[in-house]
């Protein structure tokens, strides 16, 4: 009986050839390991589209965010922190922040106060916020 595939030294059929039934497959970060596995469709893992406001008032959130990090945490940090947090979670979900999210973002920023005040990055969001309820 003949072999097919490649032999190693002492005559032994390589590996590949008794598993030719399985294959690896790496589609734009998904893998697949199996007998016969495909993949049919991917997801690139972008999310909505974004006005240009909302994905400014994203980048200022993100940056408050990190910059809260370095703030001795207070009840009204925390409660920033979290409405920034649900604020981040909608625009990335749904691609906008409605009125009533940038309402309360609004309302945690003014009770921050000193806080959002000092850091620029509170001014941004404050502006964001202000730009995208019109005043």
């Amino acid at each position: 009986m003949a072999e097919t595939g490649n032999t190693t030294a002492n005559g032994a059929a390589d590996d590949r050839t008794a598993r030719s039934g399985i294959n690896v497959t790496n589609t734009s970060g998904n893998v697949t390991i199996g007998d016969h596995n495909t993949v049919t469709s991917t997801v690139n893992g972008t999310g909505p589209s974004r006005d240009p406001r909302q994905e400014a008032l994203l980048q200022a959130i993100r940056r408050l965010r990190a910059d809260l990090g370095g703030v001795v945490p207070s009840e009204q940090t925390t409660a920033l922190d979290a409405e920034l947090s649900d604020a981040e979670e909608e625009i990335e979900g749904t691609g906008r922040a409605g009125a009533g999210r940038l309402a309360r973002l609004r309302q945690a920023l003014t009770d921050a106060g000193a806080v959002s005040g000092i850091l620029a990055s509170g001014v941004a969001v404050g502006q964001a916020v202000g730009t995208l309820l019109g005043g």
